[in-house]
């Protein structure tokens, strides 16, 4: 289980940097300088859609993942090195990335929705499996 959990923490420095690779350029394209005293997010809301994507995929990786990091471990700490756990993790991740690429690239509500329901789903079999060996 250890390795998906670092695959997933890998995708999420990779979409950090994208978001700093596209944010940075942006901001100096609008002649933009922070501001701390603007409203949250209202300076961002000035940059295109396409640049904010990759910041608003960068939160919701530090949102429910976490969730997937405390159970990877739990697993791995109970040993459980079970086919259908390994399968569970890495389809998580592997969803987590498509929901990724998706709302980074086309940001279509509908379809990242499905993504994310899908992964929540896999999340909580995760979530089940860990529990059932805990208790």
């Amino acid at each position: 289980m250890i390795a998906p959990l670092i695959a997933l923490a890998l995708w999420t420095h990779l979409i950090w940097a994208w978001m700093y690779a596209t944010r940075l350029p942006a901001m100096r394209a609008a002649r933009m300088k922070p501001d701390s005293f603007a409203p949250r997010g209202e300076q961002m809301s000035q940059l295109p859609p396409e640049v904010r994507w990759k910041a608003d995929n960068y939160n919701h990786l530090l949102e429910q993942p976490t969730v997937f990091y405390a159970v990877a471990l739990s697993l791995a700490v109970l040993d459980d090195t079970s086919t259908l756990a390994i399968g569970l993790g890495w389809s998580y991740v592997a969803l987590r990335v498509v929901h990724s690429l998706v709302q980074t690239l086309i940001n279509k509500i509908e379809v990242r929705f499905a993504f994310f329901a899908l992964s929540s789903l896999v999340l909580i079999a995760l979530t089940i499996r860990a529990a059932l060996l805990a208790f």
